[in-house]
């Protein structure tokens, strides 16, 4: 197995190799190895489909399996393997446990597991203990016992696993993070960051495209309908808390020289969701008769061994535009992205806002230098572009990823430790030591020479 020192020296060559596909920018990135990576799909749902479509542009990868339950998904999937000129894949899907069968293959190198949450850690797991590199879509978990699952089999198989937080690779987010890296905003002091997005169309969905909204979930709804609302109906809790923490936790090193130390949650009342029932199906539609338990602003506060505080706020029940709030706050000055403004101490005119645009594109991140075109289509605005990339170099050369089994325990954690917290009244909860202990002599992640 080659060195991290080597492997770093090899994709800093890739670059030259990339090649560029007729009909989209999105290019495949060739690396020194000429095996290909034998990927299979668990779960083809939108985000599945999504990683299925970047993945085919890649010319480093074979497509050797794909497995849901929805044969309309199914169909999706291999009319795209299609019409993209792959091999057919093995397809699986006649059970809810049929994914089994599909990590028994030996034409299986690594498994990208998009599926609702409830399955992600069990998925995961199975994926590990089959002896499967695991991409495992956000949230990793739903409860402390899933999150010490996921870190057990990690450390009993030696298997590794990669979150797939893409947000850790938007451009602002890496740009800032290069800011911090280079100690622009002096000592690190306080964060914020959450999930800000109105997603009553996509908790009650009809089936209209893209979404158009409805008040229906459960069995009568549509994609994340099926699923996600319930949680809503059950669960006090951030129950979706990685998009926000997790470019923060890459910024403060958590799991590499620092970690959560402990959290407090408090939730609002929870009216958003109703008013949505009566507002769209009318008062004597059934759905009104429904008591969410969630409420609609979860506000969290992390507190670090370094002496941080991070602030994360869960609003999706309530009108109102995206944003995921983030705030980096040092010694020497400050970004806000709601805003788009800085503040350097020095630098700035004295108490007043610059606007972000300069100082972003000045401490752009040399991946997004490098690879701004190769991402042009990739979805989420590139972010899937370099994720995707990320996994897939780090399993060909059997590495651990930028983002580990330690860090999807870590982030993931805040849901089951918000619902507690909120439970008992802002109780303080401590978060675990995911990594016993080893979080002290664990090297920072070089996000800036070592990400790929």
């Amino acid at each position: 197995m080659s060195s991290r020192r080597n492997f770093v020296k090899k994709t800093a060559l890739l670059g030259a190799g990339l090649t560029m596909l007729p009909n989209m920018a999105f290019g495949a990135v060739d690396s020194s190895s000429t095996k290909k990576v034998r990927l299979a799909f668990i779960g083809i749902g939108e985000r599945g489909i999504m990683h299925l479509s970047n993945a085919m542009h890649r010319k480093d990868l074979e497509v050797t399996a794909i497995c849901d339950v929805d044969s309309k998904r199914i169909d999706i999937a291999l009319k795209m393997v299609a019409d993209r000129k792959f091999k057919k894949p093995q397809v699986f899907g006649n059970s809810d446990y049929d994914y089994k069968n599909l990590l028994a293959l030996k034409e299986v190198d690594a498994v990208v597991i998009s599926t609702p949450w409830l399955w992600h850690t069990r998925m995961a797991v199975d994926a590990m203990k089959a002896g499967k590199y695991t991409g495992l879509e956000v949230s990793a978990a739903n409860t402390m016992e899933e999150c010490w699952d996921l870190v057990n089999t990690h450390e009993e198989t030696g298997t590794h696993l990669m979150l797939l937080e893409n947000v850790n690779y938007r451009r602002d987010v890496l740009a800032v993070l290069n800011m911090v890296k280079q100690n622009v905003f002096g000592e690190l002091v306080h964060f914020r960051c959450g999930y800000q997005h109105d997603l009553r169309e996509v908790k009650f969905n009809n089936g209209k495209q893209p979404y158009g909204g409805g008040v229906e979930f459960g069995d009568k709804g549509y994609s994340e309908a099926k699923w996600r609302t319930q949680h809503s109906l059950l669960r006090n809790a951030d129950v979706y808390p990685t998009h926000g923490v997790g470019p923060i936790a890459a910024m403060c090193d958590i799991n590499r020289g620092n970690r959560f130390m402990s959290l407090t949650s408090h939730a609002t009342k929870g009216i958003g969701l109703h008013n949505y029932i009566i507002e769209k199906g009318g008062k004597e539609h059934p759905n009104a008769k429904l008591k969410f338990k969630q409420g609609d602003v979860i506000t969290s506060t992390i507190e670090t061994a370094n002496g941080e505080t991070i602030i994360i706020t869960h609003d999706c029940n309530l009108p109102r535009p995206y944003s995921l709030g983030f705030r980096v706050q040092g010694a020497n000055g400050l970004w806000e992205v709601d805003g788009n403004r800085m503040y350097i101490e020095g630098e700035s005119k004295p108490h007043h806002w610059d606007e972000a645009g300069e100082w972003l594109k000045k401490y752009d991140h040399p991946l997004w230098k490098k690879y701004e075109e190769q991402a042009t289509g990739a979805g989420h605005g590139g972010m899937d572009f370099f994720v995707l990339n990320a996994f897939i170099e780090s399993v060909k050369e059997n590495v651990a990823p930028p983002i580990d089994v330690y860090d999807a325990a870590a982030w993931s954690a805040v849901t089951p430790l918000s619902e507690a917290s909120i439970e008992n009244n802002g109780e303080p909860q401590d978060f675990p030591d995911f990594t016993r202990g080893m979080w002290v002599k664990r090297k920072p992640y070089n996000w800036i020479k070592e990400t790929y």
